[in-house]
């Protein structure tokens, strides 16, 4: 008799955490169409072209003619540099195309141009940027914008291109990091392995996009979109998953849910954001900064340093904090850790809302480069949970170190390999550590926080 009136108390907390959740949905909603307007108008100046910025020792260059052509060498347009350095060439459709620099048209203090031809992919509705590298003779190879971090124009194996896909590589293997540590502590402490963390990745680019549309700078944008990732990870925690443990749900039920939740969510981005890919208007066009061999939009050195410190900060609080402790001691046994006063509801709560987080902040530094679409979590799903398989489920350390290890492999395969065949590169370094150690690099053969 006891256990009837529990259950209905039940079914009335999940009912009416069922309507919190709906409401939150609803609320973006709301927040979304109500700026379609902005939106559709963004979405029809981000038209497919190609542009970028010319610039020689921190200044920019005029008066060049850049062309862009088919790769079967029929001329599409061309544009000049303006006093800025920028140019701009509309493109008809989406697909590959050939920019070329007529380095007669050059100043004649600089000295020449690293490639004059790079190929690159535009797609549907972008606006593709192309960075030339100036001053150098002979064709070393320039650099496209946009992809998991750049993609390089054509050329041999030289220490120059070696070099930039490496810090390209890098750059993209610490913005994962943050999403790959995000979804290794939901698993560590709930065992869930959670397959709408992708839409969590979506979900901070399009919020961040749409505060953006409201007017507010970049910046504060971006810390709203954290925030409002946290809430999120906290709503589907409190609706969904928290109920679902407290029914005993088994663990490959959770996961099919997630399955079932994370085509919802992406198709629901769909609805409401459109198709199209855009990109943050203030991060549109960059100069490249030249390190060396290597050069790099000022939007990628920012994004590394601020994932850096987010990840030392995460890591030191994990490791140093009473709540950090608490969090290992749920990973390793949630009963031990519930008997010693331990609020294991709490911790995993907190965990939800942190992992949340983490993997909204990825999404807006992946986005910076790839530009925002309701996809971009769904690409970047599985390169997550190769990071988090390479490195060892469950283990902070380990997410870190695969996600910097898939970033690398990810670029540098593209040195012997097409580059849409990158990720299948990825795949089979996953399956060959795997063969060799199956826990991971930094697992252990049993599950660790």
């Amino acid at each position: 008799m006891d256990g009837a009136p529990s259950r209905r108390k039940q079914a009335r907390l999940v009912r009416r955490l069922t309507r919190v959740l709906l409401g939150a949905v609803l609320a973006l909603a709301v927040v979304l169409l109500g700026l379609s307007p902005a939106t559709a108008q963004d979405a029809e100046q981000s038209a497919e072209s190609v542009r970028g910025v010319l610039r020689f020792e921190g200044e920019p260059v005029a008066g060049v003619t850049i062309t862009v052509q088919t790769p079967d060498g029929e001329e599409v347009g061309s544009a000049e540099s303006d006093a800025e350095g920028t140019w701009l060439v509309p493109v008809p459709a989406a697909g590959t195309y050939v920019v070329v620099l007529d380095p007669d048209t050059l100043p004649d203090d600089v000295p020449g141009v690293a490639a004059e031809e790079i190929t690159t992919e535009v797609g549907n509705t972008q606006s593709k940027s192309v960075l030339f590298r100036l001053g150098e003779e002979g064709g070393g190879g320039g650099a496209g914008g946009g992809g998991s971090g750049g993609s390089t124009g054509a050329g041999g194996i030289t220490f120059d291109r070696v070099a930039q896909l490496t810090v390209e590589g890098l750059r993209f293997g610490i913005v994962l990091a943050l999403a790959a540590l995000g979804l290794s502590m939901i698993f560590g402490t709930t065992g869930l392995t959670n397959f709408a963390h992708g839409e969590l990745i979506t979900f901070g680019a399009i919020a961040a996009y749409v505060i953006t549309g409201a007017g507010l700078p970049f910046l504060l944008a971006a810390v709203l979109a954290v925030v409002a990732s946290g809430a999120f990870g906290w709503a589907q925690d409190t609706a969904l998953w928290r109920p679902l443990r407290r029914r005993r749900t088994g663990l490959i039920a959770m996961m099919i849910v997630s399955i079932g939740l994370a085509i919802f969510l992406r198709y629901f981005f769909l609805y409401l954001f459109g198709g199209e890919r855009r990109p943050y208007q203030e991060f549109a066009v960059q100069a490249g900064i030249e390190l060396g061999p290597v050069t790099l939009a000022a939007r990628d050195i920012w994004s590394m340093g601020i994932a850096v410190l987010v990840l030392a900060g995460t890591v030191l609080a994990l490791s140093r904090t009473r709540l950090g402790k608490a969090t290992r001691a749920v990973s390793d046994n949630p009963a031990l850790a519930s008997a010693t006063g331990i609020d294991v509801d709490k911790v995993i709560r907190v965990v939800w809302i942190g992992g949340a987080a983490l993997a909204g902040l990825s999404g807006i530094l992946i986005a910076l480069s790839q530009q925002v679409d309701f996809q971009i979590g769904f690409r970047s799903l599985l390169l997550v949970f190769a990071a988090v398989v390479l490195g060892g489920l469950g283990t902070i350390a380990g997410s870190i170190v695969g996600a910097v290890l898939v970033g690398l492999f990810l670029q540098l395969s593209t040195l012997v390999i097409p580059i849409e065949l990158q990720n299948a590169g990825v795949l089979a370094l996953l399956i060959v550590v795997l063969l060799i150690r199956p826990q991971g690099i930094l697992g252990r053969r049993e599950r660790v926080g």
